[in-house]
């Protein structure tokens, strides 16, 4: 069960999405009937369509090829997100920033899904496997939590309307 940014009052800014994160976990019994990871009548098979719905679901997030591989884009400048296909590596991931803190805490907490990757790594953009059994609530949240970095005020204050 994903659970809303707007929910999470007694975590600091960096501890935020480890907070929302552990709070969906926690609830994650609760939703024992519901289709999360996998489920082919619930996800697409292929994790780039996947992907792609996810990020395109944005407010004025677009998409083209950047150095090869589909990219994301907020106002057609800002990236939001980086389809990797086996770039340089053996993984089928994407890259995206992630909020201070969280690329170290993920790594560290589960190498085999979480990784640093390489060129924007160091600005602590986060690695995400997807050619591992991919929790698809967990990854709308962290692309939601990018586009709430790079998006400007405006529309990531859109983010917390009903949709």
């Amino acid at each position: 069960m994903w659970t809303p940014w707007s929910t999470v009052t007694s975590c600091s800014t960096t501890e935020s999405f480890a907070c929302v994160r552990s709070a969906r976990h926690c609830s994650a019994e609760s939703d024992a009937g519901s289709p999360r990871r996998g489920d082919n009548g619930f996800v697409p098979e292929d994790p780039l369509e996947s992907l792609r719905r996810i990020c395109l679901a944005l407010p004025e997030v677009s998409e083209r090829l950047s150095h090869g591989e589909p990219a994301w884009f907020v106002r057609e400048k800002k990236t939001l997100a980086t389809y990797a296909d086996h770039h340089h590596d053996d993984r089928v991931a994407f890259w995206c920033p992630a909020p201070a803190g969280v690329q170290q805490e993920l790594v560290a907490e589960d190498p085999a899904r979480f990784f640093r990757p390489p060129y924007v790594g160091h600005r602590g953009w986060l690695g995400v496997r997807l050619d591992v059994d991919v929790d698809w609530a967990e990854v709308t949240e962290i692309v939601t939590d990018a586009y709430r970095l790079v998006a400007p005020k405006s529309l990531a204050a859109r983010l917390a309307e009903p949709i």
